[in-house]
């Protein structure tokens, strides 16, 4: 067989269609014709698995893409978190050193915190 559909002509004038090339089962070596009808179930079962596997596909696919989306979402917001906590500690540094600074200043002018010679009152 060639492949191609080819039309007989019967005795009333009407038309029969010969098999296909692809309705034939050549897998035993016995060459036997498959039904038209048995071949469309075929193909319809085996286009609902595809669907079926492509709905599977589909599915898991979108299933990812909102995870890979939300965890997006979660890094920028950790991000913007880090930056804000780097603004606030150079801040706090900042703030931290006129402290340190002042008290030093206190400290340098109050009598209480100044260093006294022991010796030099004893004599």
């Amino acid at each position: 067989m060639d492949g191609f559909s080819k039309e007989e002509e019967e005795e009333d004038g009407t038309f029969t269609n010969i098999s296909l090339a692809d309705d034939i089962d050549l897998s035993s070596g016995v060459l036997y014709l498959r039904p038209k009808s048995f071949l469309r179930k075929m193909m319809n079962a085996d286009m609902d698995a595809v669907d079926a596997e492509n709905q599977v596909e589909l599915e898991e696919k979108t299933r990812l893409i909102n995870q890979v989306l939300e965890l997006q979402h979660t890094l920028e917001d950790l991000s913007a978190r880090v930056d804000a906590v780097k603004e606030e500690n150079l801040k706090l540094k900042s703030e931290n050193q006129v402290l340190g600074q002042y008290i030093e200043n206190l400290m340098s002018a109050s009598s209480v915190f100044q260093t006294t010679d022991t010796k030099s009152k004893r004599k």
